[in-house]
């Protein structure tokens, strides 16, 4: 059912703020990793992160309940491969084609739900997978140039995005969102120091308020969006991610001196169009019949 108005409007403040967040996260990642490998600069993400969320921690002791680890771990696991894949994508490749790449999340859960779990699909989900998966790409235009490693990498992140959310979604039906955000820090902090080892250097002293920064803007990205998505369901925040699609944009091209690629633009369009629409059918559907669609983020 809809939510509540008042749940609602909370919600919509929640994923714009969510937004915010992480597009300011984005730009703090380019920064940092002019300098720094941006494997390392995950692990300081995760530490600056954990570290944000420690005097909340202490002062709700009880919040981190061990009776839904299993579900904590596979979010964890996925959005750390995810988180990887995005830092690398970030620091390589340009911002809005990355973000508009991200946006395709929905669309491999759904396809996944089709090929792997015998989901039905229909003309409605077909035609905007086809449109949505045609964005994709308009984004890497396949034969025009060879992909970059930044946008395989974006491919990636999209993909272990898509099982994140999953898990996301299912946590915040039951759990604390305050929880279910804390949880991906404390799992993910120690599990990506071996993988960015290889590559470690330590930070400059300049770095560091960059570094600070880049912790509490991921903090509050994952506090806001496990708000959000409590407060209301997918479908209804969906729409309102574009505010970090425009964001994101203006920040490559302001910031980093990007070109305003009008491909990309239409193409992130029609991918992230394309998740609403498929969303928007799904909250029509009865809820025993649903695919295990994510919501985007």
């Amino acid at each position: 059912m809809p939510a509540a108005p008042s749940a609602y409007g909370r919600a919509v403040a929640w994923m714009i703020v969510a937004c915010v967040a992480f597009a300011t996260l984005w730009v703090l990642i380019r920064l940092s990793a002019a300098e720094l490998h941006p494997f390392v600069v995950v692990v300081w993400r995760n530490l600056m992160g954990l570290a944000w969320f420690a005097p909340l921690l202490l002062a709700a002791p009880g919040l981190l309940r061990r009776d839904r680890l299993a579900g904590h771990l596979k979010r964890a696991a996925s959005g750390l491969v995810a988180t990887f894949a995005t830092f690398y994508a970030v620091a390589t490749a340009p911002l809005a084609a990355v973000l508009a790449i991200n946006y395709s999340a929905p669309l491999f859960a759904t396809l996944g739900a089709v090929l792997f779990l015998g989901e039905r699909i229909r003309i409605y989900r077909t035609l905007a997978l086809v449109a949505g998966f045609a964005g994709v790409l308009l984004v890497l235009r396949p034969g025009a140039t060879a992909p970059s490693p930044g946008l395989l990498a974006a491919v990636v992140s999209a993909l272990a995005t898509a099982v994140s959310l999953v898990a996301i979604k299912a946590l915040t039906d039951t759990d604390d969102p305050r929880a279910v955000a804390a949880w991906s820090f404390v799992l993910t902090a120690p599990a990506s120091i071996p993988v960015a080892l290889p590559f470690w250097s330590w930070p400059s002293p300049g770095l560091w308020p960059l570094l600070v920064g880049l912790g509490a803007a991921a903090a509050a990205g994952q506090l806001a969006l496990a708000r959000a998505f409590a407060l209301a369901d997918a479908s209804a925040v969906m729409p309102y991610d574009f505010v970090r699609f425009g964001l994101v944009t203006l920040a490559g091209i302001l910031l980093f001196g990007e070109r305003a690629d009008l491909l990309t633009l239409l193409g992130g369009t029609l991918i992230l169009g394309s998740a609403i629409a498929i969303a928007l059918r799904e909250r029509r559907r009865p809820t025993s019949t649903r695919a295990a669609g994510p919501p985007a983020t």
